[in-house]
């Protein structure tokens, strides 16, 4: 496995893989890897030639007050997990490298999609992370690219970049993968006590309670989020952000839960923003509810953990 600090490092990687007919999967992280990220690899992995995984924190999508100094690094390990994986490159950047005459006076900016939900509290995030990915997919050139879908609105928000920009890369979204309990893995669950992780359970059993209800039958969005907003605020310890329904792809407000939509929610639990969500596809009688995937907490072997039934008006 090649270590590359540098983008002339990486483009050349790339660029043998092209000509070497080789189809490039491109995993972007902000390192700390996880069993979600394993997820995107392994998927990387089995469509494409050569798999690359990035790991940069980016400081454009940290605002001010954020966690970008506490952010949790561990770059050893994070190498030791890709090549357990078979990763071929891994581009581990430093800033000056990314960013070598200080913030880019160029930003991509998605209009529209970036402007609530987690855009309202973090008015900057959504640009930071476009304009890091937009350099990434220009060092990388064509390639398919793995977002995990726990960050719904960030793979809504690249998603419309790349279309907009015409940009020669697959995006592709993979499921949410859960600890056991529920809980959706995040690099920053490493923030959480043992006593706010339980706390934080209530997040996923919400999500399921409005999933269980819409196999049922409920459509009604308002009932839903009801359902949803009592569940919750019965956890003291968890500060309701938001929860929302939206349509997935353009993430406008819906008031009927029919075609692809969106259940997300974001929590402060402690000094800890989670976030977490739900998809619906309504279509021709046929209802899924994907919740993602559970895996146990010291293995790799990842079960179904969807609500899934057809047939459902």
């Amino acid at each position: 496995m090649l270590l590359a600090e540098t983008i002339l490092d990486l483009r050349a990687v790339c660029d043998r893989a092209r000509a070497d007919g080789g189809r490039i999967g491109l995993v972007p992280t902000m390192g700390y890897l996880h069993e979600g990220h394993r997820s995107l690899i392994r998927a990387a992995r089995r469509t494409c030639d050569v798999v690359v995984v990035t790991v940069f924190v980016n400081p454009l999508q940290f605002g001010a007050g954020e966690d970008l100094d506490s952010y949790p690094r561990d770059l050893s390990r994070d190498l030791a997990l890709c090549e357990a994986e078979g990763v071929d490159a891994v581009f581990a950047p430093s800033v000056a490298e990314m960013y070598p005459s200080g913030p880019p006076l160029t930003t991509v900016h998605v209009a529209g999609l970036t402007d609530d939900l987690c855009g309202a509290s973090r008015p900057t995030h959504f640009d930071g992370v476009t304009t890091v990915v937009a350099k990434l997919f220009s060092i990388t050139g064509p390639c398919a690219a793995f977002f995990g879908r726990k960050d719904a609105q960030q793979l809504a928000v690249i998603s419309r970049m790349v279309e907009d920009l015409n940009l020669p890369v697959e995006v592709i979204g993979c499921p949410i993968v859960r600890d056991a309990d529920g809980l959706a893995r995040s690099s920053r669950n490493a923030y959480l006590t043992p006593d706010q992780h339980r706390s934080a359970l209530v997040l996923s059993r919400a999500l399921t309670a409005a999933a269980t209800a819409v196999i049922a039958g409920e459509r009604d969005a308002a009932a839903l989020l009801d359902l949803v907003l009592g569940l919750i605020a019965a956890e003291p310890a968890v500060a309701l952000e938001y929860a929302e329904i939206r349509d997935a792809h353009e993430l406008a407000p819906v008031a009927v839960v029919d075609g692809d939509v969106l259940l997300a929610v974001a929590a402060q639990v402690g000094r800890t923003r989670l976030i977490d969500n739900v998809s619906f596809s309504v279509h021709d009688g046929e209802v899924t509810a994907d919740l993602g995937v559970r895996v146990e907490a010291k293995s790799h072997d990842n079960g179904d953990a969807g609500v899934r039934s057809k047939g459902v008006h």
